[in-house]
């Protein structure tokens, strides 16, 4: 079993000591730079009674610097991403030891009237989402709250298999995730998809033929110019005919030519993450189902994705003044290019979609398997189909410290009714957060805190946190039995466990007293399986009539004047509260 924290301390080390040698190269290739440009002037200048010697030593110097720049480019990006390696691993120390709540915390997921996502810390400031997404891509952020949202009980076990696959190639998902963190993108996959397949063409393909004809007759002139076969007016003539064909398409090209610009950077990127996956060997069946949809053997995403992003740059190439009137004067550049990108388009346009998706799933799942990773003694849920919904033993919350979290063994069958009393503060809530992430994770396919968990798949369904509202004109007690009348809604149609923490809060205790114990008759006629935190001691009666209720609490306990708990979740009902202790305590009464 790896131990993360090892892991990730030589992972630095050995992509700084990459780092290192990067830099070096760096210099070297800086200084190389500087020679071949100065060594050009100079040649260039030497040769200014030769006009022929001048052009061909300036083809040389442009050629040569070009590609040394293309180089130095290459370089710095390999700078870049050990950069963002080493920070990647300087963040999952850190996280290691609590320290995450600088992270984005995808608050803007937060949704009131979800099925449980506003009552369970799940997105936020110290939330769930916070502490697991390791997303780079916006859509891959997107993504990985959907997962958390969804609520989906199907194909566990496939998604548990694919997560455990992921965890295992740490260092597959670390490239992958600092190679998304580089993308810089003007607009969304969604934009460029939808661009994609409603474009329109606006050059006839035997264009291409002509460009191809007009670009070989350049290239003959020029020659025979060099060799003095021809007069250099003749050159010129050919010249402004190529502009003048040029121009005929220039509005078009304009626009196609700022559109691309805009996707470029994205493609060049997204063909560097495609060729990531089709480059790993997966062995689980969900990755391999995601791999075969971007990768076969006839045909890769990443090569054809490559091969439109050359385009791209190719066309890109016309904002450079001279080699843009140069390009379309003697081979009618951004015709050939427009039509190549139509063709590609044509035949591509509307894969792309599906190749952006796998991207995102990857982006997304690799959170999974890295919080997998960094939690080694967790444990898969066992996926049962039985009577019992959740046996857990050692069960515990995730967001807790582990060295002073205290875990709890309990076990729940379906159509069971858990009452939960105790003191403040004494762990109710927590508890009911724990049960609920243990479904959210469950179902996500995700390791649990717990070192044993027997679980028979179920949907979640909460009302903890009920706000009023006073847009809406609403007062806190509606907007309560809103949210009561929204499980009972769904609990008739399909299967959900029900987590309540303190029902019908706004009214008085009589009234409540009487209200919550009709609710809880309710759910348990509808033959509904959950738990419900009260104060109400009066509501742990109806477990004497009904047999599917059952008592539970946690206890709080005043020894040497000072208010203890233990955290355990216990067989009965809490007989002490702290309130009055607390209030005499911290000196608000007497």
């Amino acid at each position: 079993m790896t131990n993360p924290k090892e892991f990730y301390t030589e992972t630095i080390e050995i992509r700084e000591s990459e780092l290192k040698k990067i830099k070096t190269e760096l210099l070297r290739s800086s200084i190389l730079r500087l020679l071949v440009f100065t060594l050009g002037l100079i040649g260039i200048y030497g040769s200014l009674d030769d006009f022929k010697m001048m052009l061909i030593l300036i083809f040389i110097t442009l050629t040569l610097f070009i590609y040394l720049v293309f180089r130095h480019n290459k370089l710095l990006y390999k700078k870049k991403l050990l950069i963002a390696l080493i920070d990647r691993n300087i963040l999952e120390l850190q996280v290691l030891e609590r320290k995450f709540k600088n992270l984005p915390n995808g608050s803007e997921f937060q949704d009131p009237n979800h099925f449980y996502s506003h009552d369970i810390d799940l997105f936020g400031r110290g939330s769930f989402f916070q502490y697991i997404n390791r997303t780079a891509l916006a859509e891959g952020a997107e993504c990985l709250s959907q997962l958390l949202l969804e609520n989906d009980t199907a194909n566990i076990q496939k998604k548990q298999e694919a997560i455990e696959d992921l965890s295992k190639r740490q260092l597959w998902q670390q490239d992958f995730s600092a190679t998304a963190s580089l993308l810089k993108t003007e607009v969304s996959t969604a934009f460029i998809a939808e661009w994609l397949t409603g474009y329109k063409r606006f050059i006839p393909n035997w264009w291409g033929i002509f460009a191809k004809v007009f670009a070989f007759v350049s290239t003959v002139l020029v020659f025979a110019y060099f060799l003095d076969l021809i007069s250099g007016y003749f050159v010129g003539g050919w010249f402004f005919l190529g502009v003048t064909i040029s121009g005929r398409f220039l509005k078009n090209v304009n626009s196609l030519s700022s559109d691309t610009s805009k996707i470029l950077s994205t493609f060049n990127q997204f063909q560097q993450l495609l060729s990531k996956i089709e480059s790993e060997t997966f062995t689980s069946e969900l990755l391999k189902e995601k791999r075969a949809a971007v990768s076969t053997a006839q045909n890769k995403a990443s090569w054809i994705i490559k091969k439109f992003a050359r385009n791209l740059d190719a066309l890109d190439q016309r904002n450079n003044m001279l080699f843009g009137i140069l390009g379309n004067g003697f081979f009618l550049w951004d015709i050939q290019q427009s039509l190549g990108i139509e063709k590609w388009i044509e035949a591509y346009g509307e894969q792309v979609p599906k190749w952006f998706e796998t991207i995102i799933f990857f982006d997304a799942y690799n959170s999974l398997g890295n919080f997998t990773f960094n939690h080694p003694n967790y444990v898969f849920p066992e996926i049962t189909s039985n009577k019992t919904i959740l046996d857990a033993k050692n069960a515990g919350h995730p967001l807790l410290d582990p060295a002073t979290m205290v875990s709890n063994d309990f076990k729940i069958n379906s159509e069971e009714f858990f009452i939960i009393t105790g003191a403040n503060m004494a762990g109710k809530s927590t508890f009911l957060r724990t049960v609920s992430l243990l479904i959210i994770m469950g179902n996500m396919g995700l390791p649990v805190c717990a070192t044993r968990l027997n679980y028979s798949p179920i949907k979640l369904i909460t009302s903890m946190r009920t706000a009023d509202s006073l847009t809406d004109d609403e007062s806190y007690f509606f907007s309560e039995l809103k949210r009561l009348k929204f499980i009972v809604e769904r609990i008739k149609f399909d299967n959900y466990f029900i987590i309540l923490d303190e029902i019908l809060k706004g009214t008085n205790s009589t009234d409540k007293a009487l209200g919550s114990r009709k609710f809880v008759e309710k759910l348990v006629d509808s033959n509904s399986t959950g738990i419900i935190a009260t104060h109400d001691l009066s509501l742990c009666e109806i477990a004497e009539e009904l047999p599917e209720v059952k008592n539970y609490y946690f206890d709080a306990q005043i020894i040497r004047d000072d208010l203890y708990f233990d955290y355990k979740f216990k067989e009965g009902i809490c007989r002490n509260m702290n309130a009055s202790f607390l209030l005499k305590k911290m000196k608000i009464v007497e």
